[in-house]
């Protein structure tokens, strides 16, 4: 079995947003040679997510407003964990709702997702580096 670990940095210029990583972890797979195995993508930061889901503006502009809705960033004092001098407790909340990781079948050498699926790291607290793990074991 082959086991292949690459880390990507992400740098978000805005304290929100959303990158597309699918053909950065593709290339990953390649590299890896793995043709039948898993994936793993993981966002190395509890302010920090990565997701399935289409690529699309409008979807990305709605999961902003939800997110918003949920766990709004203003008021800080809202929050016991800003007492702490931070000020992104909504981050890891938002974090909890979209997730950590996700996991890929490669199949012939390529990940096997379904049609619209990419793969997306999202941000929740920007504006210093993070990392995304891959983590490639097959055959």
């Amino acid at each position: 079995m082959k086991s292949y670990r690459k880390e990507l940095w992400m740098q978000v210029p805005n304290r929100r947003g959303y990158v597309n990583l699918t053909p950065e972890v593709s290339a990953a797979v390649r590299a890896s040679g793995v043709r039948e195995g898993l994936c793993l993508v993981n966002a190395m930061h509890i302010t920090a997510s990565v997701f399935i889901n289409d690529n699309e503006s409008g979807l990305h502009r709605d999961f902003e407003r939800w997110l918003e809705g949920l766990a709004p960033e203003k008021p800080y004092s809202q929050y016991d964990h800003n007492l702490t001098g931070e000020d992104n407790a909504d981050a890891h909340l938002k974090r909890s709702v979209m997730g950590r990781e996700v996991v890929v079948a490669i199949t012939e050498g390529q990940l096997d997702l379904g049609p619209w699926e990419q793969i997306f790291y999202g941000e929740f607290d920007g504006l210093r580096r993070k990392r995304v793990l891959i983590k490639i074991i097959g055959d």
